[in-house]
């Protein structure tokens, strides 16, 4: 006898697919995007948190199988390619290591433009993840790592390019930018692991991670799927030291205060039951020693 089973996906960080055997569940998610640093193996590292961060956000801590998904492109010189390619895939392994998981395949391609991404795959118990869906009135909203990671990036790239630095350099100092970019790179190299498992201990209602759509658009697409009737303020944006001020001084380009710039590898946002929060955060910082912030409130409202 086949039963149907509901399979959860659209609107959220991972594909749920139920199994034929033993009542278990298939959690599936893939992600691309494009090389943001200089230094291969951290970006490889970056790559890998940002494929297993979709996984972290549905509550999955343990991740099965790892592919690695690699364009390289055709305007690198052999010499650049023989260097800079095993470094990033050694970043990309290091960092599976450190998950806990093993990269088992995958695809390498020409392409005119470097991309870089992977497949991360989970077989469950229902236990083992949270769908999104359950947060109530009173919730909080926290977030696990700072924004601006886009502008801390670019602004590190402006010091070569005296035109552009010459828009920011009223605000910021080239060892301000350093801090910065060290600060971003470590954000997006970390892995959201530790705030994930730490979801279930808090019994958090949903969560989901901030990346291409900023944290605007992650926690839009969030409320969107809520059960309940409501809606996500959000009264506080933890960003990286100077890059607000940064933002800022280019006008429209970012949007950092707007909630719309892009993050790569970000925090985890979630929704959690408000007498739980504060020491979600302070549990948190004891074990990786980066703080968190709750940032907004779930109100009543039309999602």
């Amino acid at each position: 006898m086949h039963m149907a089973i509901a399979r959860h996906g659209i609107g959220m960080d991972c594909s749920i697919t139920p199994l034929r055997h033993g009542g278990l569940q298939l959690v599936q998610t893939t992600d691309l995007f494009y090389p943001i640093c200089e230094d291969p193996y951290i970006m490889g590292r970056i790559t890998c948190a940002n494929v297993l961060s979709d996984l972290y956000a549905m509550g999955v801590t343990e991740c099965d199988n790892l592919l690695m998904l690699l364009a390289v492109s055709n305007k690198m010189s052999e010499k650049e390619r023989d260097i800079a390619i095993p470094l990033l895939m050694r970043g990309f392994k290091d960092c599976a290591y450190e998950a806990g998981t093993n990269v088992t395949g995958g695809q390498t391609i020409l392409n005119p433009w470097m991309t870089l991404g992977g497949v991360a795959t989970a077989v469950c118990q229902t236990n083992e993840f949270i769908i999104p869906d359950n947060s109530v009135i009173g919730d909080v909203l926290v977030l696990t790592k700072p924004l601006g990671t886009h502008v801390a990036v670019s602004a590190h790239q402006w010091l070569e390019q005296p035109e552009r630095w010459n828009r920011i350099k009223l605000v910021v100092s080239e060892e301000d930018v350093q801090k910065a970019y060290q600060r971003a790179v470590d954000s997006m190299a970390r892995l959201n692991r530790i705030a994930s498992r730490l979801m279930h201990k808090y019994n958090a209602h949903g969560a989901t991670d901030i990346t291409g759509f900023g944290l605007l658009g992650h926690a839009q697409n969030l409320a969107k799927i809520q059960k309940n009737e409501v809606s996500f303020v959000i009264h506080n944006l933890p960003v990286i030291a100077k890059m607000a001020a940064v933002a800022k001084a280019c006008g429209n380009m970012f949007q950092l205060l707007q909630g719309h710039s892009i993050e790569t590898s970000g925090g985890l946002l979630i929704c959690l039951p408000r007498e739980q929060a504060a020491a979600y955060c302070k549990d948190i910082e004891k074990q990786e020693g980066f703080q968190s912030w709750i940032i907004g409130i779930v109100e009543k409202g039309n999602r």
